[in-house]
């Protein structure tokens, strides 16, 4: 029985207690120490932003564009207008007796429209006379080389007034033929002059006439 006792296997039975209490007692001191150790931790770092540019929106409130109305035109200027005529009052005779049984009365005409007065006279005293003479006033026209390629003739007639002075003024033709004797007719008229037409020993203006003749020769 002695022997027994002292055997390896009773010695790892009773090492076995021993080695069980140290370990529990090493697994406390460990729980001990990391419960009293305290962890430093580095403390959370902050983040900067960087500063966003901050827009202010402003309200733009929409304006109305007031359209002006355009200036009322001006009155026209009264212009002062001579009055000539002198209207005579007429006197009425309200003591007249009616006459109920008597005929009508005719009305008198309405007065005429006075025409406008014109600067010139058609028929006077004396009337112009041509300087120089028809044949020489025909001789200074010139045939137009146009008129005479297509054989136009005939006469142009060329109305004009005859001034105090014995010039030509306002002349036209009245009647024509083309291919350029119409112009020609004109310019040989125009450089014309006359003894002026005479009204009661005084010159005045005469409205006149001459037609020029184109014919050609055979």
């Amino acid at each position: 029985m002695i022997n027994e006792r002292k055997s390896p296997k009773a010695d790892l039975k009773r090492s076995y207690t021993v080695y069980l209490e140290a370990g529990l007692i090493l697994a406390l001191l460990i729980m001990i120490t990391a419960v009293k150790v305290t962890l430093e931790t580095e403390p959370p770092q902050v983040i900067q932003l960087d500063e966003q540019e901050v827009v202010e929106m402003e309200e733009i409130v929409q304006t109305k564009q007031i359209e002006t109305p355009p200036p009322p035109p001006r009155p026209p200027v009264p212009v002062e207008v001579p009055n000539d005529e002198i209207i005579e009052d007429e006197m009425i005779d309200l003591d007249a007796e009616l006459d109920f049984d008597a005929p009508p009365m005719d009305l008198p005409p309405p007065p005429e429209e006075e025409e406008e007065e014109e600067d010139f006279f058609v028929v006077v005293e004396e009337m112009p006379k041509l300087i120089g003479g028809m044949a020489e006033l025909q001789g200074s026209v010139r045939y137009p080389e146009m008129a005479r390629r297509a054989g136009i003739e005939g006469r142009v007639t060329v109305q004009f007034i005859v001034n105090e002075q014995g010039k030509v003024e306002n002349a036209r033709v009245v009647r024509g033929i083309g291919g350029g004797c119409d112009e020609e007719a004109l310019k040989a008229v125009q450089k014309a002059e006359f003894e002026p037409g005479m009204q009661r020993g005084r010159p005045v203006r005469v409205q006149y006439a001459l037609s020029i003749n184109f014919r050609l020769e055979n």
